[in-house]
């Protein structure tokens, strides 16, 4: 019995992980180029009682032994790379990659960092920046006395200045995509880190082989499917409330058995 209480704490403690997790999906359900997690749960260790296969007389084998699980933990936390919706925003710095890859940008300590979240700004130096103030990389500035901006979807970006009638292509967007991006380490500020887990960052044009397209005047929404999340959300509290009666169950065994006389 008292295997039966720790047992069905740890399926407490998981579950209230995957609350916190599912929370922050929700949370996070309008956030541009955000990336839902999931997460995986593994059974703890066995006690074996009996081995499977242990020989019980001469020629003959257990076919089947007697195990006892301890219970269930955490595993991992699955970042899920899905395209999201694209929005449409009328803003000709909105940009949506359409297909695999992450813009550059430049972190505060000069390290790179990666997003998906494509609404980008102008500094007072004309650089395109992310909405934290992050530089995009490679540099891009579109100078000021700017009337007109158009970005093909391979990332070429063309400016009209003043009263001039033609455009002039000023600059060419890079992205990076990764072997394993869900090895990349969320920052916060809808930005990741490369990790060993992740492999070395692969970079080139928007619409060569293996990397998405570039689409103006779009922002990519989150990946969050609210309705998917509120049912994963009952099965976890569903799970929770029957590990808690289980563990009430066998304080009610124990109380039970304290009282024989």
């Amino acid at each position: 019995m008292l295997k039966a209480l720790t047992t069905a704490a740890t399926g407490m403690i998981a579950q209230q992980m995957n609350m916190d997790i599912i929370s922050n999906n929700i949370a996070n359900v309008d956030t541009s180029g955000y990336k839902k997690v999931r997460a995986e749960f593994q059974d703890l260790l066995s006690q074996t009682i009996k081995s499977p296969g242990a020989q019980v007389s001469q020629g003959t084998n257990q076919p089947v032994g007697i195990q006892v699980g301890l219970g269930t933990k955490t595993s991992a936390t699955q970042k899920v790379f899905s395209e999201g919706i694209l929005k449409t925003t009328g803003n000709p710095l909105d940009i949506a990659i359409e297909g695999k890859g992450f813009l550059q940008v430049q972190l505060d300590d000069g390290s790179i960092g990666y997003t998906r979240d494509g609404s980008l700004k102008v500094d007072a130096n004309g650089q395109v920046t992310t909405t934290d103030g992050y530089i995009i990389q490679p540099q891009i500035t579109i100078g000021t006395n700017v009337s007109e901006i158009t970005i093909t979807p391979d990332g070429r970006i063309s400016v009209r200045q003043g009263s001039e009638t033609e455009q002039n292509e000023i600059a060419q967007i890079q992205l990076v995509r990764f072997a394993n991006p869900a090895g990349l380490l969320s920052i916060g500020k809808n930005m990741f880190i490369e990790t060993g887990a992740s492999g070395n960052a692969i970079e080139g044009e928007p619409g060569q082989e293996g990397f998405g397209t570039i689409e103006q005047g779009f922002l990519e929404g989150s990946n969050v499917q609210v309705v998917e999340e509120l049912i994963n959300l009952i099965q976890a509290e569903r799970a929770f409330e029957a590990n808690s009666k289980l563990i009430k169950s066998s304080d009610n065994m124990l109380r039970t058995a304290n009282q024989i006389v």
